[in-house]
């Protein structure tokens, strides 16, 4: 299960990325899990942590960027497929602060007699997530 922090509560999220939208990498909100974070952070323990980014480039820029977000929707699944039956993955990358976003840069290269531009995608910051144990 994955969870994010909103204010006092903590509630369970899954992944919503997507390359047309303002912000690429995204959590929605779902109601497996809510509760307030004092009680929280009272009844887990933080043992791990991870900091995920990805690349990816390509001819096209849209494909490049999809296949970006793509890699790392991966990388949180293993991780979340990792996870104890009590244990939680906790989004702790802060919108405002150091929420990750994707970064393009490009070149142009010659094919033919054609110039061509080629993307290059990252993600910066990286996205922090903490793994957390239920307290025994």
């Amino acid at each position: 299960m994955i969870v994010r922090r909103y204010g006092k509560t903590v509630q369970s999220v899954e992944p919503n990325f997507d390359a047309r939208a303002m912000t690429e990498v995204g959590f929605l909100r779902t109601s497996a899990l809510s509760m307030p974070a004092e009680e929280f952070l009272e009844s887990y323990e933080k043992v791990d942590e991870h900091a995920l980014t990805a690349a990816s480039e390509g001819e096209v820029q849209d494909e490049a960027e999809q296949a970006l977000l793509a890699s790392l929707r991966e990388r949180i699944d293993a991780l979340e497929a990792e996870l104890g039956e009590d244990h939680v993955l906790m989004v702790e990358s802060m919108p405002g602060q150091d929420y990750p976003k994707t970064r393009c840069k490009s070149e142009v290269r010659v094919v033919g007699y054609e110039n061509r531009l080629y993307f290059f995608w990252t993600i910066e910051p990286a996205l922090r997530l903490g793994v957390y144990r239920k307290k025994a």
